[in-house]
């Protein structure tokens, strides 16, 4: 059973409680309706993986110091905290403005952790362990705490507090040279993917961790290291032959230049043919079907065996029709295809991005895209509750439910009690 599923089974869909946040909720509210989550963090991995928490129902609150979140500003947007990814990105969380090199505001989150659940954090073990927010700080007198640090590498090792964004682990876990395999250069995958696929690992760690509290009662130290969870993302299907010593690293269906998508004669086609009722559909249509009894495609094995010639017969086969006249046959015979479209012509046509995008409002920055929730629970929806906060647009009221007085919230913001 997927680990988001067992959570449902888990986390009682109830109200949350007026002190734990004051979000609004209703029987509908999300898996994690209940559950606070303070997110320490900065960029990408971290804030991402917050965002999924926050849309499952978790209230999110993000902490963040004079120096805010980079990713505020990453990527250029209507405001100068609220860039087009942050819009996305910082939704379903509200935000604290603490100085934490002062006493008194890592006073004050010491505090707030004590009324979360969940603390999520990329910041180095080093940094961490100077601002005595370490785990082994942070977890004494909190035992149903969950403590989950995301590093770029494991912090017992001697790469712990080394500097480790996207580039650097996508460069570290071969990602950067999958391109070579199939006869290019070497280069970036062009999407921050090692954050991302980083951020699933978090966000499926802190699921599992609060199963087990569930469980047990107790909440545990959480360590999501960006290199294993990329390599081991990257070595699913890669690792192949190699799973056994002496084998060939490679999905060699994958690592072929001959995979597409092809050229037709208008334009471009993914068109897979897989199973061998596809492959015949597709040769039949094109008058081919004499190639069919060639050795190399007897069956999926020996088609495995050699894309590169599979997959070269197919290319000149598609590129002699156009890409309409093969995506009809496609649904005609229900052989996997589609059309090659950008992301502008995503963004842009309602049909393309069926749905996933819709119009919000911010009180800010006015109209946006908002990206819809990909997952689908049937009884306790994924929702956006919350547009993305400025800066410290909740400190005062967040302290308040901590238990901070008015005169210990005035002393930390510089505000008049």
């Amino acid at each position: 059973m997927p680990i988001a599923a067992i959570a449902i089974a888990y986390f009682p869909r109830s109200p949350v409680p007026a002190d734990r946040g004051g979000v609004t909720t209703s029987e509908n509210a999300g898996p994690l309706a209940g559950i606070r989550v303070v997110e320490l963090a900065t960029v990408l991995m971290v804030p991402y993986a917050a965002q999924m928490l926050g849309d499952m129902g978790a209230d999110v609150i993000k902490v963040e110091g004079d120096r805010m979140d980079i990713g505020r500003q990453m990527g250029g947007g209507p405001h100068e905290e609220l860039s087009g990814m942050a819009l996305n990105l910082q939704r379903n969380k509200r935000s604290v403005r603490l100085e934490l090199k002062g006493a008194q505001a890592r006073d004050a989150l010491l505090r707030l952790l004590g009324t979360a659940d969940v603390f999520v954090t990329n910041l180095k073990p080093a940094t961490l362990r100077k601002l005595g927010l370490d785990a082994g700080t942070v977890l004494e007198g909190r035992p149903r705490l969950i403590y989950c640090e995301a590093h770029g590498f494991a912090t017992d090792s001697p790469e712990a507090d080394r500097p480790a964004f996207d580039d650097v682990i996508q460069a570290e876990t071969g990602l950067s040279r999958l391109r070579e395999l199939v006869g290019g250069e070497v280069g970036f995958l062009p999407a921050v993917l090692a954050d991302k696929i980083a951020a699933m690992y978090v966000t499926q760690a802190v699921l599992g961790a609060l199963v087990h509290r569930q469980a047990t009662g107790r909440g545990q130290r959480v360590e999501v290291p960006m290199f294993d969870a990329v390599l081991a993302f990257n070595l699913a299907e890669h690792l192949a032959q190699a799973a056994v010593p002496g084998g060939r690293v490679g999905y060699r269906r994958i690592l072929t230049p001959h995979r597409g998508p092809h050229r037709t004669a208008d334009g471009h086609v993914a068109l897979l043919p897989y199973a061998d009722a596809d492959w015949r559909a597709v040769y039949t249509a094109a008058g081919r079907v004499e190639e069919l009894e060639r050795p190399v495609f007897a069956s999926a094995k020996t088609r495995h065996a050699d894309p590169d010639t599979v997959y070269g017969s197919l290319a000149g086969i598609l590129a002699e029709r156009t890409t309409g006249e093969w995506l009809e046959l496609s649904r005609e015979r229900a052989v996997p295809a589609a059309r090659v479209s950008s992301l502008q012509e995503i963004v842009d046509d309602p049909e393309l991005h069926r749905g996933v995008l819709r119009e919000a409002e911010h009180p800010v920055t006015g109209t946006y895209r908002q990206i819809r929730p990909p997952v689908r629970y049937e009884d306790s929806p994924m929702s956006v509750r919350r547009h993305a906060p400025l800066v410290g647009e909740h400190t005062a009221d967040v302290l308040a439910e901590a238990g901070l007085t008015r005169e210990e919230i005035a002393a930390i913001t510089g505000d008049q009690p």
